[in-house]
Formats: structure tokens, sequence, C-alpha cells
């Protein structure tokens, strides 16, 4: 009787380490820029990097957007300042990493900025 219940516990707990590992993998990442904003259908439209399709992703008051700061709540009027900042400056949007299932967004990471090498020389 007691082997029975070693057994059992050890393949409950098998598949509750499996479901852990598992169901995170199954969010999609998306890489890409964001180039609009519509904050009244709670959407932003992403050009995946590689590919440069425009895919819309929804966002959910779930969703985390990465700051140094922590972890906060999307700030549509934010993100719309800093797309027009990011075109002023010549690029296409802001540079993120998108965790999402089914095109709604969990998390928004900002990709991080390439730094230049210290020893290289300053343009004049």
């Amino acid at each position: 009787m007691m082997n029975r219940r070693k057994l059992m516990l050890t393949f409950a707990s098998a598949f509750v380490a499996l479901a852990v590992i598992v169901v995170p993998a199954i969010a999609d990442e998306l890489f890409g820029t964001i180039t609009k904003v519509d904050a009244d259908a709670k959407k932003i439209t992403v050009v995946e990097k590689e590919t440069d399709k425009e895919i819309e992703v929804t966002i959910t008051n779930d969703t985390e957007y990465v700051t140094k700061k922590g972890n906060v709540k999307v700030d549509f009027e934010k993100v719309a300042k800093n797309i027009e900042k990011a075109k002023e400056k010549g690029n296409k949007g802001i540079n993120v990493q998108i965790t999402h299932e089914k095109g709604v967004a969990s998390k928004i990471t900002p990709a991080k900025k390439k730094e230049a090498p210290k020893d290289a020389p300053k343009a004049n």
C-alpha cells in the first residue's frame, strides 16, 4: 500500500513540474517595432523584425510593460509619445519583445540599446 502512494506522489509531482515548465513555453515571442497605438481598441501594431509584416496585438489590463523600475501597466499615451520621439530620431518606432498568446500580449519588453564600445573613438 505504501509503495503505491509513493509511486502516485512521484507521478503527480512529475506532472506538476512538467506543467510548470511547458505552460510558459506555449506563449509566443514576437520581436519587432511598435509603429502604431490604438488606445480606444487597446491594440498596438508591431512590424515583425524578420518579415516586416504588420501584426496587431491586443493589450489587456493584465499586460505588463517592463521598465527599469519594474513591471507596470501599459500607458498608451507614453507609448505613443515614445513612438513619436523614435520617429523624430529617424527610427520606425519602439523596438520591443512581446510575449503573447493568440495575439493577446502578456508582457512587453523594450529592446536594450546597443552601447558603443568604450575603446571606440568618438566622432567629432
